[in-house]
């Protein structure tokens, strides 16, 4: 239906968060299933054979049904009264959602809410797919969401540092400090390399003017886990500073390079324009209220 949709492989795969390679797998897949080819591959842009015009049309009914059956069912299962659902990335909903949650408590009056921790590709398919009313995770503007601005609005609740971090020798200073050299170069804890946060570090890498010497000896897509195995002392890794900031004040944590070596990050809510969710919508409203005043 994606590929109906935009005529492009690359296109198609955008609008369902994976890779174009993940998504020519999943259309081979399914001609095997069916016995029969469902996309012309011959041409450009890409067209349906007569096979898949007629497939993608009851695969729209079928949708279509279980769509209605899983709004449903959501409904039912909703928590009772005013409330939303939301899904935040790992390290947010431990630093930044709960005195967030607190304050919009305070002013929007109680609503209830079910809190889903997810990695930001999750967060994201949850989003696009209506598995929850609110997205929030961080943003940088050279590693951009795929969202379609025309039915998903955004609003940015704040700012924090991207900084490295290790933990420090008998003196206080870094234990591992950037740059490194060839001769002793730094134990790197690394973020996989398809991960949002894993992304920011290659743009900040990319642009400082001194060249680094790491090795590679840990890898994770969870800043949380980085942030443990950094003051165990096994290395230097790039964290948010809410993460980090009581280790830091307990001195078990030093920063590990300048402000060359460092990003800001905005926090954004993101959610579906379309939402009719009367709890969504307050909370949205005085979000945006809340922006404007500069709160």
């Amino acid at each position: 239906m994606a590929i109906e949709q935009t005529r492009s492989f690359s296109r198609a795969a955008e609008l369902r968060f994976v890779t174009q390679s993940a998504l020519s797998r999943r259309v081979k897949s399914l001609e095997d299933w069916v016995g029969v080819e469902l996309v012309d591959r011959a041409t450009y842009p890409v067209e349906l054979t007569s096979a898949g015009r007629r497939f993608c049309e009851q695969s729209k009914e079928s949708v279509g049904a279980l769509t209605e059956v899983r709004s449903a069912l959501r409904q039912e299962a909703r928590m009772p009264g005013r409330s939303i659902q939301i899904t935040a990335g790992h390290t947010l909903s431990l630093t930044f959602l709960p005195k967030w949650l607190k304050q919009f408590h305070q002013r929007s009056g109680d609503f209830n809410a079910r809190v889903v921790a997810a990695n930001v590709h999750d967060a994201v398919i949850a989003l696009a797919e209506s598995n929850c009313d609110l997205m929030i995770g961080y943003h940088h503007p050279l590693v951009p969401m795929q969202l379609d601005e025309d039915k998903f609005a955004s609003l940015t609740l704040g700012q924090e540092a991207f900084i490295p971090v290790s933990a420090p020798n008998g003196r206080g200073a870094p234990m591992f400090a950037l740059p490194g050299s060839s001769a002793s170069p730094l134990p790197y804890l690394a973020y996989t390399a398809t991960t949002f946060m894993g992304r920011v570090v290659d743009v900040i890498l990319n642009s400082v003017d001194t060249a680094y010497h790491f090795r590679a000896c840990y890898e994770t897509d969870m800043a949380m886990l980085l942030m443990k195995m950094v003051v165990e002392g096994y290395g230097v890794a790039w964290l948010p500073f809410s993460a980090v900031s009581e280790e830091i004040d307990a001195g078990r944590l030093v920063r590990a390079g300048g402000d060359e070596w460092s990003a800001q990050l905005e926090i954004r809510s993101y959610r579906a324009i379309a939402n009719t969710n009367p709890t969504m919508q307050d909370l949205w409203k005085s979000l945006e209220d809340s922006v404007n005043r500069g709160a």
